[in-house]
């Protein structure tokens, strides 16, 4: 049987402002819809299975035939294997280094992309995915909110496709010079809008605005992580580590740094195929929410979110925890409202989380790279301290792979402050400097907007 997708919001009737959205849907809809009509996140019907003798057979091959496995497991009765083997053959032209900082203890780089972030993974396949999706004569217009990287990566992964516009929001305060610089010069069918406000305000105003009657006609879509179609690219990765790394049925620990609980969710995702997860660590910054919830069985968003200098995972209520609570048979809605509690016994059985304050996020750069010569950025720390962490609590030690999600040259004030010495920028950010073009500076306010999107987005090509 084919997968649907159908909404997280679909039990809650008889609440105000929420029409349940019960019917399901296709990949290819819920991946030109990006969300829910009823503000929800789409989530498969059911989770393919992997065997650990397929994952095994990847070791020493080509990150895209990981991919293509993955993809084919989720898609393969929406999408040729032609059409499969081009898109991920095209996304994933990059390595993917997984060093070792001591035995059994690993950084899975997640930085060699075009900008130099984790999110290329679940753009430039997601970007590939969309071509084929398109309604031939129709314009599609992407809205991205963005903490730091995703607008970045989302834009040089749609940059030139035809038929797609991307608007990208990001907060004035919350970004690195670096990550301006790149959102601002993408050009061409991609136009940034610097938002006087946080992340959840950007993040608030593209939600609302695919809700929207008055904005359909636009065929508005996202390439947030609210879009399933960037959580299904970074269930790859994990098994692609598991398979250079593990042996057959041997049980492996993730830490991942969690903002927006995307990247997290594509390895809960990994588990319930299949991969051995010993356990999921989900280190946040000093936004809190998750392992308060975790300790006290209680949810409160934060807000406003808390400015860290892990700015990429500066969210006070993940988007992501949606999925989360649906996974473990819970709902919590747009604005942070629980429904329903998960299982909570049962999410602390499998993930660990645990909160990175600034502080600790500097003493674990300056240690990592004193103890080991390797250079973590801030949010790789993050991750790291949150391993650490979870290591004083167990008495032996799994093999454990931490996830670096930005190249540390995207933070040189930082890296230059804390090591005296300032990372080599890669390929894909040398040009930068000669970059040219600016954002649209705009307020938190909808209406504006709206405004902004009807006299400036097109319908038709």
């Amino acid at each position: 049987m084919p997968i649907r997708y159908y909404s997280t919001n679909r039990y809650l009737n008889n609440v105000a402002g929420i029409v349940p959205f019960t019917a399901s849907v296709s990949f290819k809809e819920a991946l030109l819809m990006g969300q829910a009509p009823d503000e929800g996140l789409f989530v498969p019907d059911s989770i393919p299975h992997l065997s650990i003798s397929d994952i095994l057979k990847l070791r020493d091959k080509p990150y895209w035939q990981t991919a293509m496995l993955v993809a084919q497991a989720f898609l393969s009765d929406e999408f040729s294997a032609e059409i499969l083997e081009a898109v991920v053959k095209g996304a994933y032209n990059f390595p993917v280094p997984l060093e070792a900082v001591y035995p059994r203890a690993f950084v899975m780089r997640l930085d060699q992309g075009p900008t130099a972030s984790f999110k290329d993974f679940a753009a430039r396949m997601m970007a590939r995915l969309m071509s084929h999706c398109r309604a031939k004569g129709e314009r599609l217009n992407i809205l991205v909110a963005t903490s730091g990287d995703t607008g970045s990566a989302v834009g040089e992964a749609f940059k030139g496709v035809a038929g797609i516009d991307v608007t990208i929001l990001y907060p004035t305060a919350e970004v690195s010079l670096m990550q301006k610089k790149q959102l601002d010069t993408i050009g061409g069918n991609v136009q940034a809008l610097c938002v006087e406000g946080k992340f959840d305000d950007c993040q608030n105003l593209v939600k609302v605005a695919f809700s929207d009657p008055k904005l359909a006609k636009f065929n508005l879509s996202s390439a947030n992580s609210i879009n399933f179609g960037r959580i299904l690219p970074q269930i790859v990765y994990y098994v692609y580590a598991y398979a250079e790394l593990a042996g057959a049925g041997e049980e492996v620990i993730f830490s991942v740094p969690s903002g927006n609980f995307g990247d997290a969710l594509g390895c809960e995702y990994a588990r319930r195929m299949g991969l051995p997860v010993a356990k999921l660590v989900m280190p946040t910054n000093e936004n809190d929410e998750f392992p308060v919830f975790l300790a006290t069985g209680k949810y409160n968003k934060v807000s406003p979110s808390r400015a860290c200098i892990s700015n990429a995972m500066n969210v006070g209520h993940p988007s992501n925890l949606a999925r989360f609570f649906e996974l473990y048979g819970g709902t919590v809605d747009r604005v942070g409202s629980v429904h329903r509690y998960p299982d909570i016994e049962e999410m602390r059985r499998h993930i660990y989380s645990v909160t990175v304050s600034d502080k600790q996020t500097r003493e674990t750069i300056e240690s990592v790279y004193n103890r080991y010569h390797v250079i973590l950025e801030q949010h790789g720390a993050v991750g790291w301290a949150g391993l650490e962490a979870y290591f004083k609590t167990i008495p032996d030690k799994n093999l454990a792979i931490c996830l670096e999600t930005a190249h540390p040259a995207k933070f040189p004030e930082e890296i230059k402050q804390l090591l005296g010495i300032t990372p080599e920028l890669p390929q894909s950010l040398k040009d930068i400097d000669r970059r040219k073009g600016s954002a649209i500076n705009i307020t938190n306010d909808y209406d504006a907007f709206k405004d902004y999107l009807q006299k400036k987005l097109k319908i038709k090509e």
